[in-house]
């Protein structure tokens, strides 16, 4: 994996405060801060999360080099004392996160951070990233398999990606997230996911005809050809040399794998395809489609009625195209007061969906015991005894001002322990595990709340203590005019 010491990937101005609060002697003072995200993407109606595995790495690695506390030095200007301080830093704290592939919403802490201010302080730009980036690219593959539950699906965007890493790790969240194959060679190896991939324009410019193009593959590959059929003409070159190809693979008990269609009107295209195919005796011939697909072109394929067996999705998909970034955020929502209790803090802001939610909080799922899907999340203060509830008051989304009362329920707990008092205590799962969490978790889930198109909204209720809080720390905020 492409794992790493990332302790100078931190934005200068925390490192700095870090040296603030040691010159201080306050850097040893107990924190919490929560990572979340306030509206989901692509006008959609969910997150995936993904990125915990990377988060583990990058805490169990962190540590400064002397390079690093050379160059930060000279940035900073600090002490010789300091340097030490730099050199023993090690992560120490407490982490709790959801798992990943679990379906996530606005304002819900997926990851909280319980550890002094000079730990949490440098962690804050590298654990954003991770999440903000896999998330976003999960939640993207997310929905292309929604638009196409039951075909397979390709991932082969790694050279349209930004930068190696996006590639690497785009391609881990399209497994996650349900795609089936990936043409990323490293990714197969390094996360145990299936690879495959057919052939380019260039291997058939390279002949000098394209049958013999498709016989080059087909010799060398009698049992996993598949054939790219739009380099020259489709109908009248491509399809029926691919026909040909395959015919020659049958005389000799092989069978040609799939033809792909890369351009041009795909549904038109395939349903012909389709049809050649058939009466030349070849209905077990797959057709792979692709070029710039995503979940909308995909849907509009299938009304179509397109002829499709399999989606190759590349730039769409692993650069979330229509929506470059997801927006989590890492804000402190408690600290330790001078006796060592810790104490709510809150930001307060005119747009009130930048204002915080103060103090140490736990999430819950509440699933109804009879079809077993989710009603609602909920949201309550550390010490609530929630899961002992037998009734519980979810927000009403069409109405906020009114509560559905909610009965028969099971509640799931969802923030779990990763790291406590800075050993890891989650044995971290498989790709394949993780991939099937996701897919049990989107069962879950109402087929309302996963439309492509004006999904409906989720309920996300925090309980009363917690809400009677945040109101009555933003009134004592208030200056008076």
């Amino acid at each position: 994996m492409l794992h790493r010491n990332l302790a100078l990937h931190t934005d200068l101005y925390l490192p700095r405060w870090m040296y603030i609060y040691w010159k201080q002697g306050r850097h040893h003072e107990k924190v919490v801060f929560d990572l979340y995200y306030r509206s989901n993407p692509f006008s959609g109606g969910y997150v995936v999360f993904a990125g915990l595995e990377n988060i583990v790495h990058y805490l169990e690695n962190v540590s400064f080099t002397e390079a690093d506390i050379a160059y930060l030095k000279e940035q900073l200007g600090f002490e010789d004392e300091f340097e030490d301080v730099l050199r023993n830093f090690k992560f120490t704290g407490s982490l709790y996160s959801v798992r990943e592939g679990e379906v996530i919403f606005p304002h819900e802490q997926v990851v909280r951070i319980e550890s002094t201010i000079f730990e949490a302080k440098l962690f804050q730009t590298a654990l954003l990233n991770i999440a903000n980036h896999e998330s976003l690219i999960a939640t993207k593959y997310a929905r292309i398999r929604q638009a196409a539950p039951n075909e397979t699906l390709l991932e082969g965007g790694a050279r349209r990606a930004q930068g190696v890493d996006a590639a690497y790790y785009g391609t881990r969240a399209a497994y996650i997230a349900g795609f089936d194959v990936t043409s990323l060679v490293s990714a197969g190896r390094d996360f145990d996911v299936p690879t495959g991939g057919t052939m380019e324009h260039a291997d058939i410019q390279f002949h000098d005809d394209e049958l013999s193009a498709f016989r080059s593959f087909a010799e060398m590959y009698p049992d996993n050809t598949s054939l790219l059929i739009d380099t020259y003409d489709t109908l009248k070159s491509g399809l029926p040399n691919a026909i040909t190809v395959a015919k020659e693979l049958e005389a000799k008990g092989h069978r040609l794998k799939s033809v792909r269609l890369d351009s041009g009107d795909l549904a038109y295209l395939s349903k012909r395809a389709r049809k050649a195919l058939n009466e030349a005796g070849l209905d077990y011939v797959k057709i792979v489609v692709s070029g710039d697909l995503d979940e909308y072109v995909i849907q509009d394929l299938r009304m179509q009625g397109a002829e499709a067996d399999t989606f190759l999705v590349g730039t769409r998909g692993i650069t979330a195209y229509e929506q470059p970034a997801l927006g989590m955020v890492y804000k402190l929502v408690a600290r330790e007061d001078e006796s060592g209790e810790l104490k709510p803090v809150i930001k307060v802001s005119s747009s009130k969906v930048k204002t915080t939610t103060p103090h140490k909080k736990e999430l819950y799922r509440i699933i109804d015991n009879e079809t077993k899907k989710f009603k609602g999340d909920y949201i309550a203060l550390a010490d609530e005894p929630v899961e002992s509830y037998t009734e519980i008051d979810l927000i009403d989304v069409r109405d906020p001002a009114f509560k559905i009362k909610t009965r028969n329920f099971n509640v799931k707990r969802l923030l779990q322990p990763i790291f406590l008092d800075g050993k890891r205590v989650y044995d971290l799962p498989s790709t394949s595990e993780i991939r099937a969490y996701h897919h049990e978790q989107m069962n879950g889930l109402w087929e309302e709340y996963k439309r492509l198109r004006l999904p409906e909204v989720y309920s996300v209720t925090f309980s009363k203590p917690l809400w009677d809080l945040k109101l009555d720390m933003i009134r004592k905020t208030r200056v008076p005019k």
